[in-house]
């Protein structure tokens, strides 16, 4: 089985910055798919960010020029670079590995002034 763990949460302020890290087990990283999603309380799961085996990428609106993703196969591990955060990215970010939908558990991200 896959495992999944993110870290690098926190709480800042508006207009910091924080650099999210999602780990993997396992030797299927480097060949997956993989994706950044966020859920804050009340809303539904809402996509973020999602990077292909060969480092090409995809943003949602809401964080485009904002946020980076991006991955290390050697440390198995894709990152989530968030700069000028706003409090409405304020959520539990989440990752996902696409080949086996496994998902981590999360960490929190609090934006506040």
């Amino acid at each position: 089985q896959v495992q999944l763990v993110e870290s690098g949460g926190g709480l800042v302020q508006p207009g910091d910055s924080l650099r999210l890290s999602c780990v993997a087990s396992g030797s299927l990283f480097a060949t997956s798919g993989m994706i950044w999603y966020r859920q804050a309380p009340g809303k539904e799961r809402e996509y973020v960010a999602g990077i292909n085996s060969d480092s090409t990428s995809e943003y949602s609106d809401s964080v485009k020029g904002r946020f980076t993703v991006s991955r290390d196969n050697a440390k198995n591990t894709m990152y989530l670079q968030m700069n000028s955060l706003k409090p409405e990215d304020t959520a539990v970010y989440r990752c996902k590995m696409v080949l086996g939908g496994y998902w981590g558990q999360g960490t929190q991200v609090t934006v506040s002034s």
